[in-house]
């Protein structure tokens, strides 16, 4: 770990931090959460609704079959962005792995606090095991994917739907309400993201903290040990990094199979910034998603198991 900011991250760091507002004006927020440049051109993307949440869907290769299926959570504190801030960086996911990328415009907090969030997750992910074949991917490849707060949605519907998913790739999320790791006092300032920022998410989201449905890391080891293959992508310069790394332990020690690839010398939210570091890890994270195994719960979808309206029980 280098412990510092690269000239160029902490260039960019410095003029984010600058355009964005602090804590507390949820309007404010929002609107500087402005999509970036735009990604790359892919072969269909179109909106659609899953289960009444609505989505966006990257289609990087239409009639094809058999491929994965990424279902993505984007970030923003469950409290701004959605299909457009996010909108690139799926179009990059979709075009680098052959993947379908179905986005998930869930509903945000202060208006919809826990547990409308993870309860839209749930829903896209029901809807793409049920859908997989029509979208041209197999039922047993599907992944849950997202960066920051759209990690933890992840994370906590692969733990309440165990079985349903064949992976996680999680991008610097936050994993723990608690806020308690060494890296929340080192990183806490003067890395765009800062712990202040995170502390007032974190109540606007609301839930209870030490329940794993909102803090991932408390889970115990059996929930734990029913999670698919898992693949971290954390930066040294962060708040959530440790969290990270605290979680990657306990999936290994429950015996997940879990990646931790952490860059040095970027901060929070590098994954979709002009960094080399964050070419590197998408192009990395989408090499893992492209290699995806089937799960081999495949059929039950095709038999109805996997679909809203079945009896298949989910944990709350």
């Amino acid at each position: 770990m280098s412990g510092r900011l690269s000239p160029a991250a902490r260039g960019l760091c410095d003029a984010m931090a600058a355009a964005f507002p602090g804590p507390g004006d949820v309007a404010a927020l929002r609107a500087a959460a402005v999509p970036g440049p735009p990604g790359p051109e892919v072969a269909s993307v179109r909106d659609a609704d899953a289960g009444g949440v609505p989505v966006r869907i990257y289609d990087p290769a239409p009639g094809a079959a058999g491929r994965p299926l990424a279902v993505y959570f984007h970030g923003g504190g469950w409290v701004m962005c959605g299909l457009d801030t996010h909108d690139a960086l799926c179009r990059k996911l979709a075009a680098a792995s052959g993947a379908v990328v179905v986005s998930a415009d869930y509903r945000l907090a202060p208006e919809h606090p826990w547990p409308a969030a993870t309860d839209d997750a749930l829903t896209v992910l029901l809807w793409a095991r049920a859908e997989a074949g029509t979208l041209g991917c197999d039922p047993g490849r599907v992944v849950l994917a997202g960066d920051s707060s759209g990690g933890n949605l992840a994370a906590v519907t692969a733990l309440r739907a165990p079985g349903l998913a064949a992976g996680q790739l999680l991008a610097y999320p936050p994993l723990d309400a608690s806020m308690g790791s060494g890296s929340v006092t080192t990183y806490g300032r003067d890395h765009f993201h800062t712990a202040a920022h995170m502390a007032w998410y974190w109540d606007q989201y609301g839930g209870d903290p030490a329940h794993p449905h909102v803090s991932p890391l408390r889970a115990g080891r059996e929930a734990l040990a029913a999670l698919p293959r898992t693949l971290l992508l954390l930066a040294d310069c962060d708040l959530l990094r440790d969290e990270g790394m605290a979680y990657a332990r306990r999936l290994g020690e429950a015996g997940v199979d879990c990646e931790v690839r952490l860059h040095p010398g970027v901060f929070h939210g590098f994954l979709g910034l002009p960094l080399p570091a964050g070419r590197a890890a998408l192009a990395g994270a989408a090499a893992w998603l492209a290699a995806t195994p089937c799960s081999g719960d495949g059929d039950s979808v095709r038999k109805g198991a996997g679909r809203p309206d079945s009896n298949r029980r989910l944990p709350p």
